[in-house]
C-alpha cells in the first residue's frame, strides 16, 4: 500500500509517500480502507519529533470503510470513523492508504458507503475535532443552555467546532482571534461577540463578577491560561484542551494563583475510545445529520491530495489553515 512516512523528524518536506507493506488486523481491531483523514496539530509535533510517541506512519483520526474484522465487531463495507487509540502514537496512523485500529476506537457512520450522507471529505472534517468538542463543552464544562461561553483560540478547527456546537445548543458565545479579518467567521458560526486575542484579555474585559464567564474553553493554552481562570465566575469552570499557543511550561502554584471558587480541568482527546471516556458518548452520526440538514455548517477549509502532504503540513505549521485540513485518501 501507499503511505505517506515520517522519513526522519524535521520540516514538511521530510513526509516522503512510499510502498509499506498492508496491515493485518488481530483481534481486538479492524482494518479500514481510508477513504479521507483530516489533519490535527498533534501530528506536526509528531513530525517534529517533539512528541512523547508517535510512529513512521502518523495520523490520529480517518474516514473509510471496514474491510476486515476478525471478531465481527463491525460487518464489512460498514463506513465508519476511527480516532485516537493508539493511532500514529503506538500504532501507524492514518497517513495511509489503509490502518487498523482498535474497535473501541471506531464509530459507525452509516451501513454502508452509499449510505452516507455527507461526502468523505466532508465526513473526514468532523471525527476527531467534534468528539473532543463535545466531551469538553458537555462533559467537562457541563454547558448548559443560556451560559455565557469564551471560547480561547477560536478560530483553531477545534474552536470553530466548540463555537458551532455550543450556539446550537443555545450557549451565548463569545469567542477570541489574533486575526481582526476572522471576526466574521466566528459570528458565522454563531459566536455573539469577538474580542481580540493578546494577554491583556481580561485587564480589557475588566469584569465584574456578575458579568464573568460561567465557562471558559482555553485552546491557547499554557500562555494564557492564568488569565483564563481570572474571566470564570464563581461556580463556573474552566478546561484547558489545547495548546496553539505552544506548550511552553509555567510555573503554577494554585496556592496563589488558583482563583477559589472556579472549577479547572483538562481533556485529552487521547482519552477518547477508552473505559472512562467510550466514544459512544459522541452522537457523531446525529452529528453528520445535523450537517447534511444544514443544522450545522461544517466544511473543510481546504481539501488536499494524498501527494499534497508537505503542502497542507506547511499550511498547518503557518497557522494559515482557517479551520481543519483534510487529505483525501489515495
Amino acid at each position: 500500500m501507499k503511505a505517506i512516512i515520517v522519513d526522519t523528524f524535521g520540516p514538511p518536506s521530510n513526509l516522503l509517500i512510499k510502498d509499506v507493506p498492508k496491515p493485518i488486523p488481530k483481534p481486538g481491531q479492524v482494518l479500514i480502507r481510508i477513504k479521507a483523514f483530516g489533519l490535527n496539530r498533534a501530528e506536526l509535533y509528531m513530525r517534529r519529533g517533539e512528541w512523547a510517541e508517535s510512529m513512521p506512519i502518523i495520523g490520529i483520526e480517518c474516514v473509510g470503510i471496514i474491510e476486515a474484522c476478525p471478531d465481527n465487531s463491525f460487518p464489512v463495507k460498514t463506513a465508519v470513523a476511527a480516532l485516537m487509540g493508539g493511532l500514529g502514537r503506538t500504532i501507524n496512523g492514518s497517513y495511509a492508504e489503509y490502518t487498523v485500529a482498535p474497535v473501541l476506537n471506531v464509530a459507525t457512520l452509516a451501513e454502508s458507503e452509499d449510505d452516507l450522507c455527507l461526502s468523505w471529505e466532508q465526513a473526514a472534517a468532523i471525527p476527531e475535532t467534534y468528539a473532543t468538542a463535545w466531551m469538553c463543552l458537555f462533559g467537562n464544562l457541563e454547558l448548559k443552555k443560556g451560559q455565557k461561553l469564551l471560547v480561547r483560540g477560536a478560530t483553531s478547527a477545534l474552536g470553530l467546532a466548540a463555537v458551532t456546537l455550543a450556539a446550537h445548543f443555545g450557549a451565548r458565545v463569545t469567542g477570541t482571534t489574533r486575526n481582526p479579518g476572522r471576526h466574521s467567521q466566528l459570528i458565522e458560526a454563531g459566536a455573539e461577540t469577538v474580542e481580540p486575542e493578546d494577554s491583556h484579555l481580561a485587564e480589557r474585559l475588566n469584569l465584574r463578577e456578575a458579568a464573568k464567564f460561567d465557562t471558559v474553553l482555553e485552546l491557547v493554552g499554557n500562555s494564557t491560561l492564568l488569565e483564563s481562570l481570572a474571566l470564570v465566575r464563581r461556580g463556573g469552570r474552566l478546561c484547558l484542551a489545547g495548546f496553539v499557543g505552544g506548550v511552553a511550561p509555567i510555573n503554577f502554584n494554585p496556592l496563589l494563583q488558583m482563583v477559589s471558587g472556579v472549577h479547572f480541568s483538562f481533556f485529552g482527546s487521547f482519552v477518547l475510545g477508552t473505559e472512562p471516556f467510550p466514544l459512544s458518548e459522541v452522537p457523531l452520526q446525529e452529528i453528520l445529520k445535523m450537517v447534511a440538514s444544514g443544522e450545522l455548517e461544517v466544511k473543510p477549509s481546504r481539501v488536499f491530495r494524498f501527494d499534497e502532504i508537505q503542502e497542507a503540513h506547511e499550511m498547518m505549521e503557518a497557522n494559515e489553515a482557517n479551520g481543519k485540513l483534510v487529505i483525501l485518501g489515495c
